[in-house]
């Protein structure tokens, strides 16, 4: 059976030549407008009508109009715009398959926060800002504030793809690691916890990483009455999405002492205006929704996308990476 592939993705030369020679003898649409940011849902386009294989970031509604779409893989590893019970129950029921791209975001995800970790651990942020600064020569106290990782609690809010990357990375330093899922079952150097537990375990985490997904059960998750749960000096990651953490909240309490330092990547408003206070209170380290970034993400796309294409082409939808329906 011949496919018919729409991609809206902005793809470099090499990519896109990539992806015409992995989908050979079917046929592959570009879009008209293009996107290079996978955080954005791209425009109608009428090349989609043809199409049962889409690959990039298509609008909901479209998909959901077109019954002929029986595949939709989205070129990102959140998905929060398509996870709705309507979008989700009705490719289910008509058998259409949805997934995503959590493999290729994995591991720069899980290595930015890991470099987060051992950069506020070692004082490194500190001793930077210093030299950029007054240039004094803090010998001792930045000796006597580097930490070690090892033997420190580590809670996960979300356990998925990134989150176990990371726990493998992890692994050297003998940490103790909870992870917070709707299913709670056990996990090989995980504790795998429930909902009712998160307020305990947060009393024992040296580190809360937050790996949320947007969605309605997780706006505002991290909120005020959880964060005065943390433990004192407790330091807070955040490369889930923006809008499940209560920015207000957090920057309290960074500046009332009781979190230690908070790094985040994502925000309820991106770009993060130049007005907000996050960029000037204590302790708190941004950067500019990087944490996915990696200098070959076109190819690793497309090479993920490929090697789903063959097996979907094959009728092993059950095989395929990443798939959520």
């Amino acid at each position: 059976m011949s496919h018919t592939i729409w991609c809206n993705a902005a793809l470099n030369e090499r990519a896109e030549q990539m992806l015409v020679d992995g989908a050979m003898g079917h046929r592959v649409i570009f879009a008209k407008e293009r996107l290079a940011s996978v955080l954005k849902a791209g425009k109608s386009d009428e090349g989609i009508a043809e199409a049962d294989v889409v690959f990039g970031q298509p609008e909901p509604a479209e998909c959901l109009q077109r019954a002929k779409i029986k595949w939709v893989a989205v070129t990102s590893a959140g998905y929060g715009r398509y996870d709705t019970p309507e979008f989700l129950e009705n490719f289910k029921a008509r058998g259409s398959v949805f997934s995503t791209s959590s493999t290729v975001f994995a591991e720069p995800c899980a290595q930015h926060v890991m470099a987060m970790m051992l950069a506020l651990g070692r004082q490194l942020l500190e001793s930077y800002a210093e030299q950029r600064g007054d240039k004094q020569w803090k010998f001792f106290e930045r000796r006597s504030a580097s930490v070690l990782m090892n033997g420190q609690t580590v809670l996960l809010l979300g356990y998925g793809t990134i989150a176990r990357r990371l726990t493998e990375l992890l692994a050297p330093f003998g940490m103790k690691i909870y992870a917070v899922r709707r299913k709670a079952h056990s996990e090989r150097g995980v504790f795998v916890i429930s909902e009712e537990r998160v307020t305990s375990v947060l009393g024992e985490a040296d580190h809360v990483v937050n790996l949320l997904p947007d969605n309605e059960a997780t706006r505002n998750y991290v909120n005020a009455r959880r964060l005065a749960a943390c433990k004192p000096g407790a330091r807070f990651y955040n490369i889930g999405r923006g809008t499940t953490v209560d920015e207000n909240a957090l920057m309290q309490a960074l500046e009332n002492g009781k979190l230690g330092a908070a790094y985040l990547d994502v925000f309820a408003e991106e770009p993060l205006p130049s007005s907000s206070r996050l960029w000037t209170t204590r302790n708190c380290f941004i950067t500019p929704h990087t944490a996915g970034g990696r200098s070959d993400q076109d190819v690793a796309l497309v090479k993920h996308f490929v090697g789903n294409f063959k097996k979907f082409a094959e009728g092993e939808t059950g095989a395929m990476d990443d798939r959520v329906v």
